[in-house]
């Protein structure tokens, strides 16, 4: 089973152990996507709560808990498959 691919902006949660206390939120938003590191993908990530940044690799994000990027994309192409306004075909005349 191949790893999900996540996007910046994507909200992910941490496995347990990572943060420092366990009543810690472990969700966080994807700030930006480094480099591979030795075939992990590596991320930059960022707490609601904190001001600062915290790197980490794919194999810190807990995959049962977070949302799977190819559902979250799968759900953006059905919003953007049709338009909300649809154009009726009904002529004014002049």
């Amino acid at each position: 089973m191949s790893r999900p691919s996540y996007k910046v902006g994507d909200m992910i949660v941490l496995k347990s152990g990572l943060t420092r206390t366990a009543k810690a939120d472990k969700r966080c938003r994807i700030a930006s996507i480094l480099p591979n590191d030795h075939g992990h993908v590596q991320y930059r990530v960022q707490f609601t709560g904190e001001s600062f940044e915290r790197r980490i690799t794919d194999d810190d994000i807990d995959i049962g808990e977070s949302p799977r990027a190819a559902s979250l994309e799968a759900a953006a192409k059905a919003d953007d498959a049709e338009p909300w306004l649809k154009f009726s075909g009904i002529r004014m005349g002049k």
